[in-house]
C-alpha cells in the first residue's frame, strides 16, 4: 500500500535575470533537485513557475513615464477619475504617481469598507454602528475624516493609504463610494482600476454619461519593441521593479509551458503539465485579504491542465458504508465510478468545483511564497492519483 499522496517541493534555481533561457534554467533545476534529493521524475508531474521570473526574463518592464504618456495620449484632457484602484503600495500607487504627474486634477473612487481584494480602509464594525450603508451612501474625504480620524492605517502594513494617495500631488482628490457613477458628478473622463470587476464598471460608466471609459487592462497592452507590453491584461497584475519601473505581468505564457514541456521531455522522456502561476486564490482569516491582486492565478497552462477536478467526496463514500463489503474495496469501486456514466448522478457529491489552475496556482503561491526562498518553481507529484491508485 502507498502511504504518500500528493508532494509538493519548492525548486531552487539561479536568481533570474532579464534576457535568461528560463525554460533551460526550470528544467535543469529540477534535473539537479531530484539527483540530489534522490526523488524519482514521473510522467502526469506538474511544473509551477511563477509569473514574476518569467515577467523578468522577457524583460516585460515599463517606466512610469512611459505610463504616463499612454494614458495621456488615450485621456488627452486636464482631468481624470480613477475608480476602484486597490490599496497597494507596490502596485497601484506607482500607476497613481505616474498619473499625477500629467493631469491637472486626479480624481480618486475608492470603494468601501475594503478595496475589491480585501484591503480596509475603515473599520468594518465601527461603520454600521455609524450607519453608514456601503450599498448607498458616498461621501467626500472630509466626511470620511469627520467619522474614522484623521489617522486611518491598514492592519498589516501600518499605513493610511488615503494620506498616502494624496501624497502624489495636491491635485489629488480622494471620494469614497460603492457606486462607480458616483464620480461622474466630479469628473467624466474615467480610467478603470479594478481588476476582477472591470467590465462592469466600465459598463455601468458607460451607461450612466461618462465621456470616455478605459480600464488598465486597455494602457500598455500593444506590441512595442522598446517598451514592455501585455496585450491581454495590460497594467494589470504589474508590480513594483525599481522606484520609476513597474514590471509588467507575462505575456505568451501559453507558448512558454508548451515550450518547457516539450523540453523536459527531451531530456528527461517524461511527459508533464506545465503552469504559470501569479497569486494565489485564497483569502486571510485575520486580515481578511483575499490575495488575488493579478488579473488570473494561472496566465498559462499546458492542455491537462483544463477543467475541474474529477473527485468523489472520500468521507461521504465511507459514512455511507453500507457494511456489506470490505471497506476498501468498496471504497475503491465508488471511486472508479467517477470514470463511467454512474459520476454524473453523483458527482455533486464531489469536491468544491474549482479549476484545476486555480486550485494548483494558490498551491504553489503558497509553496515558493513571495519572500526569500528562493522557490520560484514548484515541482508537484501525485496530484492526480486518487486512492485506488497504488
Amino acid at each position: 500500500m502507498r502511504y504518500t499522496g500528493t508532494v509538493v517541493r519548492g525548486i531552487r534555481t539561479p536568481i533570474i535575470s532579464s534576457g535568461d533561457d528560463l525554460g533551460s534554467i526550470v528544467v535543469n533545476s529540477i534535473v539537479k533537485a531530484s539527483k540530489k534529493e534522490k526523488f524519482e521524475l514521473k510522467d502526469s508531474d506538474i511544473i509551477g513557475i511563477t509569473e514574476a521570473v518569467l515577467s523578468i526574463s522577457q524583460q516585460n518592464y515599463i517606466s512610469l513615464d512611459d505610463i504616463g504618456k499612454e494614458v495621456k495620449k488615450k485621456l488627452p484632457v486636464d482631468d481624470i477619475a480613477l475608480v476602484f484602484p486597490i490599496l497597494s503600495r507596490n502596485r497601484f500607487s506607482m500607476i497613481l504617481e505616474a498619473i499625477a504627474k500629467e493631469y491637472k486634477k486626479v480624481f480618486v473612487l475608492l470603494s468601501y469598507p475594503a478595496d475589491e481584494v480585501g484591503n480596509h480602509i475603515m473599520d468594518e464594525e465601527k461603520m454600521y454602528k455609524l450607519g453608514l450603508n456601503p450599498y448607498s451612501d458616498s461621501f467626500t474625504e472630509r466626511r470620511y475624516r469627520n467619522l474614522f480620524g484623521k489617522s486611518v492605517k491598514h492592519k498589516f502594513t501600518g499605513i493610511d493609504y488615503v494620506k498616502y494617495y494624496k501624497s502624489f500631488g495636491d491635485n489629488v482628490k480622494i471620494y469614497f463610494s460603492n457606486k462607480p457613477e458616483y464620480i461622474l458628478k466630479y469628473c467624466k473622463n474615467i480610467l478603470a482600476c479594478d481588476i476582477h470587476t472591470r467590465k462592469r464598471t466600465k459598463s455601468v460608466l458607460k451607461r450612466k454619461g461618462a465621456n470616455m471609459v478605459y480600464g488598465l487592462d486597455d494602457i500598455c497592452n500593444r506590441k512595442n519593441s522598446k517598451k514592455g507590453y501585455n496585450k491581454e491584461y495590460g497594467l494589470l497584475g504589474s508590480n513594483r521593479a525599481t522606484d520609476d519601473k513597474l514590471k509588467l505581468f507575462p505575456r505568451d505564457c501559453d507558448l512558454f509551458v508548451r515550450e518547457v514541456q516539450k523540453l523536459f521531455k527531451k531530456y528527461t522522456g517524461k511527459n508533464v503539465e506545465v503552469l504559470i502561476y501569479g497569486d494565489g486564490a485564497f483569502k486571510d482569516p485575520v486580515g481578511k485579504i483575499w490575495e488575488l491582486a493579478d488579473p488570473v492565478v494561472s496566465p498559462g497552462f499546458t492542455e491537462g491542465l483544463k477543467g475541474q477536478p474529477k473527485e468523489v467526496k472520500l468521507k461521504y463514500i465511507s459514512e455511507n458504508w453500507d457494511g456489506e463489503n470490505d471497506l476498501e474495496e468498496y471504497v475503491k469501486k465508488i471511486i472508479s465510478e467517477k470514470h463511467t456514466e454512474k459520476y454524473e448522478s453523483k458527482k455533486s457529491l464531489g469536491t468544491t468545483p474549482r479549476q484545476i489552475t486555480d486550485l494548483l496556482g494558490t498551491l504553489c503561491d503558497l509553496t515558493s511564497g513571495s519572500g526569500d526562498k528562493g522557490t520560484p518553481v514548484v515541482y508537484i507529484q501525485g496530484y492526480f492519483d486518487d486512492r485506488s491508485v497504488e
